[in-house]
């Protein structure tokens, strides 16, 4: 096996999707894929995920990227699209962009698109002011999308949670009371909630709900890990020692000299660092996985490998594995909290020089 390996258990996929419906047994689940499965790789992700009602991806190459895999779901695009070429693209591909923006319901009205768009969703901008218009434009905006050759079916209505992960803020139902007006007035379907949402404010459930996070196993609550949800983490990041050494006390590890021994220190080196997506923030402050125990990451984190301190595992030998993250000891949203970011990053930085190793159980 090529380390550092990315690997990735489809059948906590699966597991994930079976919670997302638990959570939300009448609502359909629009699987968010984008930014490459959050990093799992996205044509195993999907497959795995054939059970979704629909793929959500941010970008056109996106969803053009899944249907050359042959993945037939619908795909809804959530950044749109703004040309006519990019519109012509997204009806060849048979891709759905969300309607965000009032010139493109103007662009909309005037091209002639060589099949007419299908699975349509407008966004309304409820409070997170990201993307969408108002709820007071939304029914202007349904008047021309509707009149529109160019589209075909019912057009939904999307909105996105600014503070789901923030369980019991008022600002939740504020978003949520404008959705659920125009949802009585149109009759529409709503899709609303995304994966804090799914796990904690029911009344958002809606029509549709849109998980990301929580199908790679991931928590989006600070105070939670995935397992402690139910959830199983999908993707286990996994390198080897590549050597093995000795240092006196008072000697520097790695660059600037971060890192001085004490005492005397066995020293391992790791296949891994910031230009796997290894983030440098780790530096001085992770721990990892090795024969059961956590050494910690001493020195700063380099482009190819990281550094850590031996002393408790005399034992350690060359082409020994080592686990960055994923195993229940060590979840990604600890690592997370370590770097000062979320995991949400971490997932998504690790790159294609990491392999990524297919696993069903």
């Amino acid at each position: 096996m090529a380390f550092p390996v990315a690997s990735i258990n489809l059948a906590a996929l699966r597991h994930n999707l079976a919670r997302v419906r638990e959570f939300a047994p009448h609502s359909a689940v629009m699987s968010v894929i984008k930014a490459d499965a959050y990093g799992h790789d996205v044509k195993a992700v999907a497959e795995a995920l054939a059970d979704s009602d629909a793929f959500a991806v941010a970008r056109l190459s996106e969803g053009v990227h899944l249907r050359q895999q042959g993945i037939e779901k619908p795909i809804v695009l959530l950044e749109g699209v703004n040309t006519e070429a990019d519109f012509v693209a997204a009806a060849n591909y048979q891709l759905s962009p969300v309607i965000h923006l009032h010139s493109q319901v103007q662009l909309l009205q005037t091209i002639k698109l060589p099949k007419p768009l299908q699975f349509n969703w407008l966004m309304i901008d409820s409070g997170m002011h990201r993307l969408g218009i108002t709820p007071e434009q939304a029914p202007m905006a349904l008047e021309l999308l509707k009149a529109s050759t160019n589209l075909t079916d019912e057009i939904g209505l999307m909105s996105h949670f600014a503070n789901s992960d923030l369980v019991g803020d008022s600002r939740n139902q504020q978003q949520l009371s404008p959705m659920l007006d125009l949802r009585d007035e149109t009759g529409l379907a709503v899709c609303l909630a995304n994966s804090a949402a799914v796990m904690s404010f029911p009344e958002s459930h809606l029509d549709w709900v849109r998980p990301g996070l929580m199908l790679y196993g991931i928590s989006p609550f600070d105070d939670k890990s995935g397992p402690e949800l139910g959830l199983k983490p999908v993707m286990q990041l996994k390198t080897q020692l590549i050597a093995v050494y000795d240092i006196e006390a008072g000697e520097e590890v790695g660059y600037g000299g971060d890192w001085t021994a004490e005492v005397p220190t066995r020293i391992g080196v790791a296949s891994i660092g910031y230009g796997d997506g290894y983030s440098r923030h780790l530096s001085n402050k992770s721990v990892v996985l090795l024969r059961g125990q956590k050494p910690p990451v001493v020195g700063r984190v380099s482009m190819d490998t990281i550094c850590l301190n031996l002393n408790d595992i005399e034992q350690a030998v060359v082409g020994d594995e080592v686990t960055l993250w994923g195993l229940p000891e060590l979840p990604v949203e600890q690592l997370a909290q370590l770097a000062g970011t979320i995991p949400y990053e971490l997932v998504t930085v690790i790159c294609r020089r990491v392999q990524r190793e297919l696993s069903d159980g």
